[in-house]
């Protein structure tokens, strides 16, 4: 991962957590050292959510992941939540917002 991030071009999409832990008792405290992992490695800059929908279905709902997501990031600045969450999709994406 850190090798990936050391080219400023590389963007890592954050997702599959909760499918990767326990299914039936991950908690937002089991996924933190692997979300720390990538944002050490990428800043907020080059970090992107995403869902995992439907495969998270296996592990929890749609809305337990996005909460998931909102509290991993719930230090951040509304500036870099944007990236995560939208802004650095549409940019690596070429999209409108």
């Amino acid at each position: 991962m850190r090798s990936s991030a050391a080219h400023e071009n590389v963007t890592c999409k954050v997702s599959g957590l909760v499918t990767g832990a326990d299914w039936q008792r991950w908690t937002v405290s089991d996924l933190r050292p692997y979300f720390e992992v990538v944002l050490d490695a990428f800043g907020p800059s080059r970090l992107m959510f995403g869902s995992d929908w439907p495969v998270c279905l296996l592990a929890a709902s749609y809305a337990d992941v996005l909460g998931a997501a909102r509290e991993l990031t719930d230090s951040w600045s509304a500036s870099e939540r944007e990236k995560i969450f939208s802004g650095t999709a549409a940019r690596v994406y070429g999209l409108a917002l």
